[in-house]
């Protein structure tokens, strides 16, 4: 059990462990709602919109966490009002500023000399650099997201099934959906400083999406993804001497990758012996099955 333990000992991997905990936490909450809204090109978009107010505060010397906030708040208060006053659609919406604030990231940093180093800490992140500090702002973070899906629960089971149930049941599906951006927007800001701009939609993603091939509730399915990839990643980078973050993100896709091959051969045997089964998909192709399984009622 050396190998397991062993990393641990040193206080940057515990402090490490702790952080991705708590970034795992909030991944997993948010993720699972990300997945099963189909919102997964906001998580990205939102992770490269921050890369301008990162740049401009490493720049002039300022808390990176600080621009990314700023920069990522910008991004979807942006989106929002493309989306209301510009009459275009969401993805649209979505796919403009992306490409917009990335190509003003990527200016800023063109103007800098010395910039090789931090631009790797921005894209790809920097877990062992985790402080007490950062893990307090992590617990907080936490506290407030599943503070604000509990409270919200409902109005989001009802928007992932159909956003007309959501606004007959009275559950205004308008302040779900913006609620949502603001969490979606908090997670990639919380994770920035573990898996960086580049990667940090493989931690909202792939978490929840392995989780779903086997949980059938919402909070079974955070559970679940809360529990995936973030010690696999630490193991993985300490003993391979890989980047921390880059190796997390990893384990959380191959887990995904795993889980999904671990769920059709689960269901195969059933399948295989049953010719009116086979016959029926033939019939009628089945469709994945939503994370989302509860009744908004």
């Amino acid at each position: 059990m050396s190998w397991l333990l062993h990393p641990f000992a040193a206080d940057f991997m515990l402090r490490a462990l702790v952080g991705g905990v708590l970034i795992a936490g909030i991944c997993a909450v948010v993720g699972t709602w990300v997945v099963a809204r189909g919102m997964a090109f906001l998580g990205e978009a939102i992770g490269h919109g921050m890369l301008p107010g990162v740049a401009i505060t490493t720049l002039i010397g300022a808390p990176t966490v600080l621009g990314a906030a700023a920069s990522a708040v910008v991004m979807s208060a942006a989106i929002g009002f493309l989306q209301r006053r510009g009459r275009l659609s969401y993805d649209t919406s979505i796919g403009l500023l992306f490409v917009g604030m990335l190509s003003l990231g990527v200016i800023i940093v063109s103007h800098s000399g010395s910039f090789a180093t931090d631009a790797t800490a921005m894209l790809f992140g920097d877990v062992l650099a985790v402080s007490t500090g950062d893990i307090a702002l992590l617990a907080a973070a936490l506290v407030v997201t599943i503070a604000i899906a509990s409270w919200l629960h409902r109005a989001f089971t009802a928007a992932a099934f159909d956003p007309r149930i959501a606004q007959t049941l009275g559950l205004r599906p308008r302040l779900a959906h913006v609620m949502l951006t603001g969490l979606v927007t908090l997670a990639v800001v919380a994770s920035y400083q573990a898996v960086g701009t580049l990667l940090v939609v493989g931690m909202l993603i792939a978490p929840a999406v392995a989780a779903g091939r086997w949980a059938r509730t919402i909070g079974s399915t955070m559970a679940l993804a809360a529990a995936c990839g973030v010690v696999v990643g630490l193991l993985v980078s300490w003993h391979a001497a890989t980047a921390a973050g880059p190796s997390i993100a990893l384990s959380a896709i191959a887990l995904a990758g795993l889980s999904a091959v671990a769920a059709s051969l689960r269901r195969r045997p059933a399948h295989a012996a049953d010719p009116e089964a086979r016959a029926e998909r033939r019939t009628h192709p089945s469709t994945a099955h939503p994370i989302v399984t509860e009744s908004p009622r």
